[in-house]
Parts: structure tokens; sequence; C-alpha cells
């Protein structure tokens, strides 16, 4: 007799406009659960109706996107995915097909948050070492910052350094839980040891928060989630002030932009000591709620939540999301199926071409060929 449980299945839901609402903002939107090991890829179908694409990658977390690349942190890998489909051109249905091109070997760095330099280059989160660091053609990665208040490299997750904001490719500000100093410190000022250090001159912006994630500047603030008490608002830097401006139904991470408003991610709470005896849990049975877990799509003018995306069942817990501005229905290819091998691009050399047939000058064919 099988008595174990039946996997629970995912259900995912959105609101009656969602899907309007991302066609009049000509996006599509990218999301990670570690938990569960998913990167997921949110259209439209030609019908409009909601398109879920999903490819498996262990552990995966921070994710950023610039023109036609797209980057991802995986449990001991970082990724970068490029699209091979050019205007006009589809793929099974899709508009932008983003294949894996490159992975950095890191080894278990516990990445969070990830951003592209003035230079292009990748720079991330170190939560393990408690810095910033970038990939490294000899080694795990070359540390380009720590807090001042951590003496030392070592892998020992000591303040929970996780989000990263930039502006114009330079690194500006990054979020702690805390600013301890020993091993797993952190975990004693989960409820309001968090701070926004500002990375050029090493002060500390803000104490005083409730597990700080996902910094972001955007229209001339510094936003980021307040995520122990499930408030999204930005940081008064001349008043060192956080300014919530919406509560949102589960514990925060992940924030992207486009236009007037914010995608943030919701999730819900473990069950464990890390989550518990947060304002959030409060909040949430003052209001008789239960923890979300989804996207909110929220108006910066009002503070509103206007759309949102709830998932069930499978997936509890999200990491990050990005906004893809002109695209409308993105895929990718992971490693789980045949497709990685038959799914094969050509970058043809003009010169080559003229060399041999010079009567004719046509453009390279970058054009998936199926073998």
């Amino acid at each position: 007799m099988n008595t174990q449980s039946p996997t629970p299945k995912l259900e995912i839901d959105a609101s009656r406009q969602l899907t309007a609402w991302m066609s009049e903002q000509n996006c599509s939107l990218a999301f990670t659960t570690y938990q569960a090991g998913k990167l997921f890829l949110l259209g439209l179908k030609p019908d409009n109706s909601l398109s879920v694409f999903e490819r498996t990658f262990e552990r995966c977390m921070g994710l950023t996107a610039q023109q036609n690349s797209l980057y991802m942190t995986s449990l001991y890998q970082l990724w970068r995915f490029e699209n091979v489909l050019t205007a006009g051109e589809h793929y099974q249905g899709y508009d932008k097909l983003f294949v894996p091109k490159t992975s950095h070997v890191t080894g278990d760095l516990d990445i969070h948050d990830i951003n592209l330099n003035k230079d292009g280059k990748v720079v991330f989160v170190n939560t393990l070492f408690s810095c910033i660091a970038s990939v490294s053609e000899t080694h795990s990665f070359e540390a380009l910052w720590k807090p001042k208040f951590i003496s030392k490299l070592a892998a020992e997750d000591r303040c929970h350094l996780n989000g990263l904001a930039m502006e114009m490719g330079e690194m500006k500000y990054a979020t702690a839980i805390s600013q301890s100093d020993i091993t797993d410190g952190w975990r004693d000022h989960r409820g309001n040891g968090g701070c926004v250090i500002d990375i050029q001159s090493n002060e500390i912006v803000i104490g005083d928060l409730s597990m700080p994630h996902s910094p972001r500047l955007y229209q001339g603030r510094l936003w980021l989630h307040n995520s122990g008490t499930g408030e999204f608002g930005y940081i008064d830097i001349q008043q060192g002030k956080f300014i919530p401006i919406a509560f949102c139904p589960g514990y925060l991470r992940g924030l992207s932009f486009i236009g007037d408003f914010a995608i943030v991610g919701l999730s819900k709470p473990r069950h464990n000591k890390t989550f518990s005896g947060l304002q959030l849990d409060q909040k949430l049975e003052d209001q008789k709620i239960s923890a979300r877990c989804g996207l909110h799509i929220i108006d910066l003018k009002t503070g509103d939540s206007v759309h949102w995306l709830k998932i069930e069942g499978i997936v509890e817990e999200l990491y990050d999301v990005v906004a893809l501005p002109g695209i409308r229905s993105p895929s990718a290819l992971g490693f789980k199926t045949d497709e990685i091998r038959r799914v094969i691009t050509i970058k043809e050399n003009e010169q080559l071409l003229e060399a041999e047939e010079p009567q004719i000058n046509e453009p390279s064919n970058p054009n998936p060929i199926l073998v």
C-alpha cells in the first residue's frame, strides 16, 4: 500500500486584467524559485491568454536581463542565456528563445542578487562570504567589496548580505540582514537589525530594517523590500528613513520596474526559526489573511496592487523577478530534454562568404536549425 502523499501540482491564477496590462506595457516577466528549482517565463499567447513557460535549474535565484541576454544564478553555477531569434522570427510559437551559452562554476556561494557593471562584467552578492564579487577565469570568485564591519572573507554568512543596487553600471547600495561579524550572526537580528550600505563610502545609510531585500534605483529613488514587515517602499536618503507605500501579504523578495509600476515577488514564509516572530506574521493575523506566493503589480503613484499572479502547489517561495520589455512570449532551453542537442544556430563569416561566393552579399543568418 502506497501511503506517500501525492506531489502537489503547480497551480497559477491571475487577476482578470493582468494579461491586458502586460499587453499595454509590451512586456513579459521572468522569475525564479529556488525552493522548487524553476525559472519561469510569463508571456502572452496569440489569443492574449497567459503563457507560462518553465525550465528546471537547481536552486536558481538571482536574475538580470540586458538586451538579448538573461543572466541567472543556480546552486553552484552562474548562467548566461542568449536569445537566438531575430525580430519577426518564432520558435514553436514563442518570439524569444533564450539558450544557455556560458556557465561559470563558482561553487556553492549562496549567490543572491546579480547584475552587470559598466564593462558588461557580471557582479553578484556572495552571501556566503559576506561580499560583492565577480566571476574569475581561474578562481571561484573575485572579491570586489565587503562591508567595513566584516573583518575577513570567510564562508560563514555573517551578516546575510543579499541585495545590490546599481546605477549606470556602478555598484551603489547593498542590503544586509544585520551588521554582525560572526558565523551566522544575522539570525539574531532579524527583527530590526537590517541595513542599507552605501558601497562607495562604506557607510550605513539606514539601520533598523527588518530583513531588507532587493534594493533597486529607479526614477530617482532607492526602492526596496522591508521583508520582515511585508512592506514595499523607498529610502529617504537625506533623513535615513524607510517610507512604505504598500503592504503585500507575503515575504517580499524580487523587484523590477516598468513604466510607473513595480513588479514584486511574494513568498510564503517557511515555518522555521528564520521566518518566525516577524512583524509580518502579526500583520497577516490582524488582517485575517494568509501569506501568498506570487507576484504583485504595484502602481508607484498610488501604492495600490493593481494586478496579481497567485501560485499554489509545488512552488511556495520566489526569489527574483525581472521585466522583459518588448518581449511578448519568451521561452528557454534547459537540459532535461533533447532540444539542447538539436537547436543549432550559425553565425556566418561575411569574409568567408565573399571569398567563396563573391556574387552573394547576404547578412548573417542566426535562424535556429533543427538537426
